[in-house]
């Protein structure tokens, strides 16, 4: 498989775990708690010897995965503390047991792709980041130790399908030696993509803890967490809902990005019970007809100011998606027995709720269509959709006056929006 491929196949993904774990999961205060707290490094090592993660099962987290509905898995080998997942020749710091290995294998044997993460920045390493800025000695020997450490990880795991650079604190693309690094890593793994945080752009954009379509349009995969939190926090409950995580996952899908969702294995490696409840619900959801909503989808996002080449816009009840002659209204605020939606640039054909399949009765007077005979209370305890089939792709417009102008116009907004959609 070439690379063009490749990169098309993850484009189309969609949806993807990831798992931050790590000596911080013991501390259950955040993944920087190193750095947040200034813990002395020598005490902070102290937890290896602690570390026993009786609890964690990569089978069961990938099986997590699987049933969520998600196709990929992203794994920390490594984060910003310097501790490494996996035996290495390169330091003591490391685990004994190979949790890398672990994941690798089991989510090859149920069908995932799996994308290693991997810090730049090494707290733990001697000489570290701060030295390298100091002293250009101290930063040759970081420079090579990075480079070392990256290629016995991709060495040791291949294939892999993506390597995910973080932690690109203090330097920039030349600093790195970014160009060489990814020569490096392509010559052990040609097929491997990346992604854009050693500075380089990467073969996709990774918007963290926001969800943007890059423009112009190049694939990307937003990184969200499933509280506020990426490593375990013990004080953090502020847990995504199923219907959340629903309108995350239709605003990749409307920008053709893929959403990776976090969660933070306890310092025993066992998974927060509301991650698992609310994984579980949305791949129920998705398998009650949300897929045919999310995944192999258009572009079908809308500007503020703009009509241009943009084909949707924005809706009270809840995002739209499309596919082909399809477009899926994901019903996230139920209207009761009846749902309009104007703006449409097409004729529908047919409308059917997902899930009940069957053809609900509607009537259309130009882009405006009226769904009656609706259940008066939502028929779907995450998000119903109503699919409307059209006679050619569908399309919709209006703007902030209460008809279209017949005349060169702005869209919603004459000047720049503070406004987020």
């Amino acid at each position: 498989m070439n690379m063009n491929e490749n990169l098309k196949n993850f484009s189309e993904l969609r949806y993807g775990l990831f798992v931050h774990y790590g000596l911080f999961s013991l501390l259950g205060r955040g993944e920087w708690v190193l750095n947040r707290e200034q813990i002395p490094l020598a005490e902070y090592q102290q937890l290896a010897g602690r570390f026993r993660a009786e609890r964690f099962d990569a089978g069961a987290i990938c099986d997590l995965a699987v049933r969520a509905g998600m196709r990929y898995v992203v794994l920390t080998t490594m984060h910003h503390e310097g501790y490494r997942l996996y035996p290495t020749a390169l330091s003591d710091f490391c685990s004994k047991r190979d949790f890398v290995g672990e994941v690798v294998s089991a989510a090859r044997a149920r069908g995932l792709r799996v994308g290693l993460y991997h810090s730049l920045n090494n707290w733990s390493d001697s000489p570290d980041a701060v030295a390298a800025v100091e002293d250009k000695a101290a930063y040759e020997i970081y420079i090579r130790n990075t480079q070392t450490r990256i290629r016995e990880l991709v060495t040791r795991y291949n294939p892999i399908d993506v390597l995910w650079y973080d932690g690109w604190w203090p330097l920039n693309a030349a600093g790195w030696r970014a160009e060489e690094m990814n020569a490096m890593v392509r010559a052990i793994q040609p097929h491997i993509l990346f992604n854009g945080r050693n500075g380089l752009p990467g073969d996709f954009a990774t918007p963290e803890g926001h969800l943007g379509s890059p423009q112009p349009w190049r694939p990307w995969e937003a990184c969200m967490t499933f509280n506020d939190s990426w490593g375990y926090h013990v004080g953090d409950h502020n847990w995504k809902t199923a219907g959340q995580v629903v309108d995350l996952l239709a605003t990749c899908a409307q920008g053709c990005g893929n959403l990776l969702l976090n969660i933070g294995p306890r310092g025993d490696g066992s998974i927060p019970e509301e991650s698992v409840r609310v994984l579980e619900a949305v791949g129920a959801w998705l398998k009650r007809g949300g897929a045919e909503a999310i995944f192999d989808t258009e572009i079908f996002t809308f500007d503020l100011r703009e009509k241009g080449d943009y084909r949707s816009d924005w809706n009270s009840h809840g995002p739209l998606t499309t596919r082909g002659r399809s477009l899926f209204q994901l019903v996230r605020r139920w209207p009761g027995e009846a749902l309009t939606i104007a703006g449409l640039e097409c004729r529908v054909e047919r409308a059917t709720l997902l899930g009940a399949d069957r053809p609900l009765r509607f009537t259309q007077t130009a882009g405006r269509v009226v769904v009656e005979g609706l259940p008066a209370e939502s028929p779907d305890p995450v998000c119903p959709i109503i699919r409307f089939d059209c006679d050619r792709s569908p399309s919709l417009y209006l703007t902030g006056g209460l008809r279209v102008p017949c005349v060169a116009h702005p869209h919603y907004d004459p000047c720049p929006s503070d406004i987020a959609h």
